[in-house]
């Protein structure tokens, strides 16, 4: 018997190649959506006998398209993608590094040259549920649309009454740097077409009434997994590891699933909504970066009912396990200053001693507002330290009832190398487990890769 030609033998292992290029390509385009896993029956809302989960509270339903346009848009955290640093609220021009280049947000106040002003009804429903614009241009993603598709047409109008009430901005955006082929705005409508359902809200009938206003509040208004979801290769959400945090522009969004080690599992309710409130959460620690700006223009505008409801929601996402993030230590360090200082780095020590004792204390526990706490806080039991370095450098503006609680930026004052050396004496001194920066850390956090 003959042995097999080289063509022969190189068919099956062609064909192997081909399946399994498939099946990884499959598994990439048809993802999960955003409630797929809960399950259960789902009805159109004109269907649904329970309360309406959609629109505003109960209290704010007999104010104006305006009123509950105002709510709707807080919900929705427009502002704060829409409004440039020292620029005119809702007037874009912000920039959002991308691995393909770099986007800017338009301006969607009513001027009707560089804005929305002459968009009609029917413009603006096709771009927040389509992703399309009123010229047929294809909108990228950074725009969450396949988020925006759950929100109902009569809450998207209330948005639109809202931002056409606004004072309004003469301002074109800059013109996006995008690298080919991802500069041709075509190929959205092929992306779109797999991670676009296209489909408004839904209410689930074997869900709690609290449950489905969650629902509308965190997937279509609040689009958190934008941030906490990670990515697949075509940067649409995966959703088989929904809320289990990610890297965003070099601060890391954590993960929100009720784990109780690496997520939210051991956060009351009570905490959960004081966080999404205020910016803190006693024995959690407060919110810094992209976060912290969330809390300031959106949630914190939130009625208590519906912080409640979103912690309810997120009570019912599958647990993710975050190998990395330890489980978070709670007891406050020693308030020597020369405590375990033998394990620590001196310099470290040192910054520390003369930038930060003062506010945060030698415990952890600061003596001056419970935001300077660190004992308990997530970002400082996170052994990749990424969030600690990222305050250290650009600061932090915390609003409060009392004014605001502000953190000096150190970014000027230290060179990465004291940086990462204060970065690893915190998380070492009240941590769970030291951090291992170096100088070179540092460097690619001060120009993070999108």
């Amino acid at each position: 018997m003959s042995a097999a030609s080289p063509r022969r033998r190189v068919w099956p292992i062609a064909a192997v190649v081909i399946v399994l290029l498939g099946a990884a390509a499959a598994w990439m385009l048809f993802t999960p959506r955003a409630l797929s896993f809960a399950g259960g029956h789902t009805v159109s809302l004109t269907a649904y006998s329970g309360p309406s989960p959609v629109g505003v509270p109960e209290e704010l339903r007999s104010g104006d398209a305006i009123t509950r346009g105002r709510y709707l848009t807080q919900a929705a955290d427009c502002e704060e993608c829409h409004t440039r640093e020292g620029g005119q609220p809702f007037a874009g021009g912000l920039a959002f590094a991308t691995p393909f280049g770099v986007l800017y947000s338009p301006n969607i106040t009513a001027d009707r040259e560089t804005g929305i002003g002459a968009w009609t009804d029917a413009d603006f429903l096709r771009a927040v549920h389509r992703g399309i614009a009123r010229d047929g241009e294809r909108l990228y993603p950074a725009f969450p649309y396949e988020s925006y598709t759950l929100i109902t047409d009569e809450d998207a109008l209330a948005i639109k009454a809202y931002l056409f009430s606004l004072p309004v901005a003469h301002a074109a955006a800059p013109p996006n740097s995008l690298r080919f082929p991802f500069n041709q705005r075509w190929l959205m409508g092929i992306w779109a077409a797999f991670y676009n359902p296209d489909q408004r809200f839904q209410p689930h009938t074997d869900r709690s009434p609290e449950w489905n206003r969650g629902a509308y509040l965190v997937e279509a208004l609040g689009h958190c997994g934008d941030c906490h979801t990670p990515r697949n290769l075509a940067q649409a959400l995966d959703n088989r590891r929904k809320f289990g945090g990610t890297v965003i522009s070099g601060w890391r969004a954590y993960n929100i699933t009720p784990d109780p080690t690496s997520g939210i599992g051991a956060w009351s309710d009570e905490e959960l909504a004081e966080y999404l409130r205020s910016g803190h959460a006693m024995g959690h620690g407060s919110a810094g970066g992209p976060m912290a700006e969330e809390v300031a223009a959106s949630s914190s505008r939130l009625t208590v009912g519906d912080l409640h409801a979103v912690a309810t929601y997120l009570r019912s996402i599958p647990t993710i396990r975050t190998p990395d993030l330890p489980l978070v230590r709670t007891e406050a360090a020693s308030d020597s200053p020369k405590a375990v200082q033998a394990a620590l780095e001196p310099r470290g020590r040192e910054i520390f001693e003369g930038a930060c004792a003062s506010c945060h204390g030698w415990s952890g526990v600061s003596l001056l507002t419970p935001y300077a706490t660190l004992t308990g806080d997530r970002a400082v039991n996170d052994l990749s330290a990424m969030n600690v370095v990222q305050i250290v450098l650009s600061g932090a503006r915390t609003p409060t009832a009392e004014g605001p609680v502000l953190m000096p930026a150190f970014g000027d004052a230290y060179s990465d190398t004291e940086i990462a050396a204060v970065a690893n004496y915190v998380t070492a001194r009240f941590g769970a487990a030291p951090s291992r920066l170096t100088a070179q850390d540092v460097a690619q956090l001060r120009q993070p890769s999108p």
